[in-house]
């Protein structure tokens, strides 16, 4: 039997896709997820009802993924750690793949990234994470994590920053342990790529990783 699995999701105005989550975990097989926390940073549309009523444990937090997603861990007693956006949808079978994975008792893992929508951009957006994901084992927090708690706190756990805080846990726990892939997408709300263009959010992305690195 799998150990039990805390997933943890850090949530701001996403009223319209967080439900989506909570039915997808809703549907995995009973024993597997002892407890799912919504950490909500500061939502005025209502997503923090919306969590309570789909069986979520609510944590209120200051705004901030890295904060919130700390606050979240912090809450949690499961072995196991499941940390998701609240904009992601789950894919079918996604639960065989994270109870293979955690039978492993080692490393971290994450999906692959698949944006919502269509066109030849986010494609080969998908194709470019996927190769970095490969072959630098540096994949983001729109990917999904899951890590036994004990690597998280040998790697120092999760950074309360404002920005980047996905890739500042990455660099730190590649250092400690391997990091697979699940072999799964993980579907995510393509909002900001359609309203920004992929180019846009791309080069911009890339300033705030250079402005990070230089303090």
């Amino acid at each position: 039997m799998a150990p039990p699995l805390a997933v943890v999701i850090p949530a701001l105005e996403e009223a319209a896709r967080l439900p989506l989550l909570l039915a997808d975990l809703a549907a995995a097989p009973a024993g597997l997820i002892s407890e799912r926390v919504v950490v909500d940073g500061g939502s005025r549309d209502g997503s923090d009802r919306l969590a309570r009523l789909a069986g979520a444990r609510l944590i209120r937090s200051s705004a901030g993924r890295g904060p919130q997603l700390k606050c979240g861990v912090a809450a949690t007693t499961a072995p196991w750690l499941l940390l998701l956006h609240a904009d992601a949808r789950l894919p079918p079978a996604w639960d065989r793949a994270v109870v293979a994975a955690m039978a492993t008792a080692s490393g971290a893992w994450c999906f692959d990234l698949a944006v919502e929508g269509s066109g030849l951009s986010l494609r080969l957006l998908e194709l470019a994470v996927a190769c970095r994901t490969r072959l630098r084992r540096l994949p983001y927090g729109d990917q999904g994590l899951l890590l036994p708690r004990s690597l998280l706190a040998a790697c120092g756990g999760v950074a309360p920053l404002p920005l980047m805080e996905d890739l500042d846990l990455v660099l730190r726990l590649r250092r400690q342990a391997p990091l697979r892939r699940l072999g799964l997408p993980l579907r995510v709300d393509g909002r900001r790529w359609h309203r920004h263009g992929v180019l846009s959010c791309a080069w911009r992305n890339a300033r705030l990783r250079r402005a990070w690195r230089r303090g």
